[in-house]
C-alpha cells in the first residue's frame, strides 16, 4: 500500500528528500509523473488510467507534505522499508488503508516509473 502523511505533519520536510520516487511534495506544490522517474510524455499507468508525465498535476494538500500515492511503491526495489517513515520525527508517514497493493504490484509500479 501506499504511505500517506497525516495530519500530524510539522511540515520539517525531512521526508523528501529520501523519497527514490520523488513521490512527496511539499504542500500546495505542483506535482509531476516525471519528476524523479523515467516518464514522460503521455503514458498508461498500472492503474490503466492515461495520464501526461510531463504536466502539471494539482498539489494533494495546500497545508502540509503530501505524498502521491500513483508514485509511492514504500520504497520496494530501493530499500527495505518506507524511507520516509524512517526519518520522519513525528511518525506521520504511515500506511495508507486505502491503496492496498501487494509487494508484486510495487515493484512493477517501480520498474514502470524507472527503466532500469
Amino acid at each position: 500500500m501506499a504511505i500517506i502523511i497525516t495530519d500530524e505533519c510539522i511540515n520539517c520536510g525531512a521526508c523528501e528528500p529520501e523519497c527514490p520516487n520523488t513521490a512527496i511534495y511539499e504542500g500546495a506544490e505542483e506535482w509531476k509523473y516525471a519528476d524523479g522517474t523515467d516518464l514522460e510524455g503521455n503514458i498508461v499507468l498500472p492503474n490503466g488510467n492515461n495520464a501526461n508525465a510531463d504536466e502539471d498535476q494539482e498539489p494533494i494538500s495546500d497545508e502540509i507534505y503530501y505524498i502521491v500515492a500513483d508514485k509511492c511503491t514504500e520504497c520496494k526495489g530501493f530499500h527495505e522499508e518506507p524511507q520516509c517513515a524512517a526519518v520522519c520525527p513525528v511518525d506521520c508517514c504511515v500506511p495508507d488503508e486505502n491503496n492496498v497493493e501487494t509487494e508484486e504490484e510495487l515493484l512493477g509500479k517501480q520498474r514502470f516509473m524507472h527503466n532500469d
